[in-house]
């Protein structure tokens, strides 16, 4: 679901890399007291998967792309901050590598899907978990995607109103919330199906290896 350079205005871009900086750095504080010879193998292989996933993209008319994204696999696993550093580097890899996003994009995409993609699948895994631990698994696969999803739609819909011409020309993305919505929202409910299920999976098979599942502590007083 990344949103290509371009498609976003300097309104949006400039607010979104101030975010997005003071959210890298707070996620990485106390970092290097987390990662261990335990933890750093087990946080590449889930990243590297990550990344494999990012790779096999549907483009779509809404101006954004389909594919799975792996970050609930390692929201659960490894907590949010860990997640969203980790799929920021995905991003970052995809845009320089294979053109898949942009830099410019880099924050939106990395602050929607990274960050608020992990927050919101551990949030729905603690809420369901005490009912049913495959189903809060699920739900949480499913929800990392359609949250960010609708996110990104809103976004996108959204430039023709910040930024245009004088005449009403959008000077940067063209369409509406009206095309955004449907085009991004209506695949990705599709596309989440899959990502609840390879995060099940991913998730048993780390309880089958024991993989202790991290919380996020809080980070380090200055």
């Amino acid at each position: 679901m990344h949103i290509p350079d371009g498609f976003l205005s300097p309104q949006t871009t400039l607010p979104a890399t101030a975010l997005a900086l003071g959210a890298w750095s707070w996620a990485a504080r106390g970092l290097k007291a987390r990662l261990d010879e335990t933890l750093i193998p087990r946080l590449a292989v889930g990243t590297a998967l990550a990344y494999g996933l990012g790779l096999i993209m549907l483009p779509l008319p809404g101006g954004s792309s389909a594919h799975l994204v792996g970050v609930a696999m390692l929201a659960l696993l490894f907590g949010w901050r860990l997640a969203f550093l980790a799929h920021s580097g995905v991003l970052l890899l995809q845009a320089l590598l294979f053109g898949a996003g942009g830099l410019t994009a880099l924050p939106v995409n990395a602050l929607a899907m990274g960050l608020v993609g992990s927050i919101t699948a551990r949030a729905v895994f603690r809420l369901l978990r005490p009912l049913n631990e495959a189903a809060a698994v699920l739900l949480a696969g499913w929800a990392s995607v359609i949250v960010p999803g609708a996110l990104l739609a809103l976004i996108l819909g959204l430039q023709p109103s910040i930024a245009a011409k004088d005449d009403g020309t959008p000077l940067f993305f063209p369409f509406g919330l009206e095309i955004t919505l449907p085009a991004i929202l209506v695949p990705h409910a599709l596309i989440g199906i899959g990502e609840a299920a390879l995060t099940l999976l991913v998730w048993r098979y780390a309880k089958v290896r024991k993989w202790q599942q991290t919380a996020d502590p809080s980070p380090p007083a200055p």
